[in-house]
């Protein structure tokens, strides 16, 4: 049955007499480019507001009621979504749109619908055009086991950074992919490798019902699109020590923090046994934030950045976890047991390269005093 809800409708009082679609609305996203314009947040009782290089910023138009909402947001929906959102369920799904996929929120606030509308561009990133500040990206694509977890907050890059490592492994190896998401991101074509998406709610039940059957179905590399309960993570974690390279992400905002909220997912008695099993698992803890630029041209990404070498693995199967930063602190030099990077040296030297703006950087670093040492040193040792 067709859906009485059309893209194409001009239904949204915009100003000036003028009414857009949700046509018009997405064609915002494709012109301005999704690094720039990353989100369209609908909701009752607020005017529609795009997040531009980070910031919310209204349209012009009318406060939603509840009939624009569901014109709005209904028509990006099939008839089953529309019903699961009727029954006060949230909904997670994509669509497609031009040269970008879009990932979709729908959810009730007590006012009533709301929906967060992300867009993704539909051509993936070369890794080297990605941002790494330094050459780990080479060493992360041509391992064979491990676990590569990539942090940080809701719209952070982490999914476009993790695609364009699997669209490296495409290109360079004959091997099998599978991704387990929520929902389907990036689309990847089959190149070199043979790639399976399934995306959870429509493949698959859940997370852990998805890891259960990839171990049956012969993976080399794995992506799990986010790691939310201690069954994934048990499952995400024996996958890496048993043979596969794993994709994962989690919203913690350093590498310390991303091994202390793995070890919180279980109960004291089971975190001496996750300890060293994450230990011999761990390879890469990637966390990263995007950062407006100094000239207003949208925003680039900064990186903290662990290589869980023998050392590291060794505090964390002591329960030392609080000791590694003084790791990444010193283990810059570029070779394959070291190669890392605090955030903070990372946003000095882009503030010393007149990347981003000084102001900018202090607000985004995770320890001021850190970030002020590395702007009195020299920045670009980490790739020495």
């Amino acid at each position: 049955m067709e859906s009485k809800y059309s893209v194409d409708a001009k239904v949204y009082p915009a100003g000036g007499g003028v009414k857009l679609s949700m046509t018009d609305m997405m064609a915002y996203f494709e012109k301005q480019g999704a690094m720039r314009v990353s989100d369209l947040h609908i909701k009752i009782g607020a005017v529609p507001a795009y997040r531009i290089d980070g910031d919310l910023v209204k349209l012009k138009g009318e406060m939603i009621t509840p009939e624009l909402a569901e014109q709005l947001l209904f028509s990006l929906l099939t008839e089953p979504e529309i019903e699961k959102v009727l029954a006060h369920e949230d909904l997670d799904c994509s669509y497609q749109f031009g040269t970008l996929q879009f990932r979709i929120n729908i959810f009730h606030d007590n006012d009533g619908l709301a929906g967060a509308i992300r867009a993704l561009g539909m051509d993936i990133p070369r890794p080297q055009n990605v941002g790494f500040p330094n050459d780990v990206w080479r060493d992360i694509v041509r391992r064979k086991h491990g676990l590569v977890l990539f942090t940080g907050i809701t719209g952070a890059g982490k999914s476009t950074t993790i695609a364009s490592l699997i669209e490296r492994i495409n290109e360079d190896r004959a091997c099998r992919i599978i991704t387990l998401e929520d929902p389907i991101e990036y689309i990847f074509k089959q190149k070199n490798s043979m790639i399976s998406q399934r995306e959870v709610g429509r493949d698959v039940p859940h997370f852990a019902d998805g890891l259960r059957a990839m171990m049956r179905e012969d993976p080399d590399v794995i992506f799990v699109g986010e790691m939310r309960d201690s069954e994934t993570v048990s499952m995400t974690l024996t996958a890496a020590e048993t043979g596969h390279l794993v994709f994962s992400t989690l919203h913690t905002r350093d590498s310390i923090g991303s091994i202390t909220r793995i070890l919180d997912f279980f109960p004291p008695g089971r975190q001496e046994e996750v300890s060293n099993q994450l230990s011999l698992g761990l390879a890469y803890v990637i966390s990263q934030k995007l950062i407006p630029r100094k000239d207003g041209k949208g925003r680039v990404v900064a990186m903290e950045i662990l290589n869980s070498n023998y050392a590291v693995a060794n505090l964390i199967r002591k329960s030392k976890v609080e000791q590694i930063y003084s790791i990444i602190q010193t283990k810059t030099r570029n070779q394959p047991d070291e190669k890392m990077i605090t955030l903070e040296r990372h946003l000095a030297r882009l503030v010393k390269g007149g990347v981003i703006d000084l102001l900018e950087a202090q607000k985004w670093a995770n320890d001021l005093n850190s970030f002020v040492d590395a702007m009195k040193g020299d920045a670009d040792i980490a790739v020495s």
